[in-house]
């Protein structure tokens, strides 16, 4: 069904956004003249921005034209700089990664509409597709990206605590542990030193809708690098696992099934060069999204429980600190030529 452009997507720049549209059909030899001709299709999932696929017919063939369309969402500028955004954007591109940059407008962009499926949360637990997202992330770490090859996991904590603390009341900064979360922080950067993990320009949000595959060819494709950094690629995969209890798509969203974390077997599957430090990673990984959750429950507009996802993601930091912390581990470093060594490492109680 055609619907007005202006009417459902909640840009605050119209005119700038149809002019956009018009100069990427018209480098494809199309023409727009009536924006009411567009069809306008809302992608779900998304929860840092919203997006919608654009479809038009083709001058030519009348086949459909299609392009993506990213509208920013309110307030997400405390979790990352945009420009920084675009840039990786646009390296990632140059390198025949993701899709390409079409065009820009006020608060959002234009890019390139992949023809192949989004996964679902079932598809990331089955352990062919498993295998393939574990080649392609490694393809991923391997990008030769701008900017100095140094985590900024530690960094970026500690930002957001203190954006947390500036929006939290005193009851949600109580509740959420916010006065004692850089004393954690401290914690797991001692913890989990650098000097035992590869680094590599990790995704950091590689949840299931933000990975496509092409069921023709099998291959993968990585989308949405708004967060994505250098950082410990043992923090990359337990990002991964911890995505996994996660369904987007479901009535209940924000509700988080551990049961559905993957065990033993699948993560030793999934690569187990970094099996052991990708589990201990979890906790960072807890304090991150936990803290990006309850920050968004006071900036952005989107239709979902922020702070119920937040307090599930901190439940999950305080249950596993001890069990994760006082075990024996192995201890795995990765040189440049892919061999692994290996130690057994005795970490004492906290």
């Amino acid at each position: 069904m055609a619907i007005k452009t202006t009417e459902l997507l909640p840009s605050s720049s119209p005119e700038e956004l149809k002019k956009v549209l018009q100069s990427v059909a018209s480098d494809w030899g199309d023409v727009i003249d009536d924006s009411d001709a567009l069809q306008v299709i809302p992608l779900k999932g998304a929860m840092t921005n919203e997006v919608y696929q654009i479809a038009w017919p083709a001058k030519n063939n009348g086949l459909a034209r299609n392009v993506l369309v990213r509208i920013y969402g309110e307030g997400v500028e405390v979790f990352f700089n945009r420009d920084d955004e675009i840039r990786t954007f646009e390296c990632m591109s140059s390198q025949g990664q993701g899709p390409r940059l079409l065009g820009r407008f006020g608060d959002g962009r234009v890019e390139e509409f992949i023809h192949a499926r989004t996964l679902s949360a079932a598809d990331i637990r089955d352990p062919k597709i498993s295998e393939l997202v574990a080649a392609k992330m490694r393809e991923f770490h391997d990008l030769k990206m701008p900017g100095p090859r140094k985590a900024l996991l530690w960094d970026r904590l500690r930002k957001w605590v203190s954006v947390a603390k500036s929006f939290c009341s005193a009851k949600d900064a109580k509740e959420f542990c916010l006065y004692t979360l850089k004393d954690e922080i401290s914690m797991l950067e001692k913890e989990l030193p650098n000097d035992h993990q590869e680094i590599g320009f990790c995704h950091n949000d590689l949840q299931y809708g933000n990975i496509m595959i092409d069921e023709e060819t099998s291959s993968i494709t990585i989308i949405d690098y708004e967060y994505a950094s250098y950082n410990p690629v043992a923090y990359d995969l337990a990002n991964h696992f911890c995505e996994m209890a996660a369904n987007y798509h479901s009535d209940t969203p924000h509700i988080l099934d551990y049961s559905l974390y993957p065990g033993l077997e699948d993560r030793q599957r999934f690569i187990k060069t970094y099996l052991s430090s990708a589990e201990k990673y979890t906790l960072a990984n807890h304090i991150f999204w936990g803290l990006w959750g309850l920050i968004s429950a006071y900036v952005n507009k989107i239709d979902f429980n922020y702070k119920e996802y937040a307090r599930q993601r901190f439940q999950q930091y305080w249950m596993k600190k001890q069990e994760l912390l006082s075990s024996s581990t192995i201890r795995q470093k990765i040189n440049v030529n892919g061999h692994v060594s290996i130690s057994l490492k005795k970490v004492s109680d906290s």
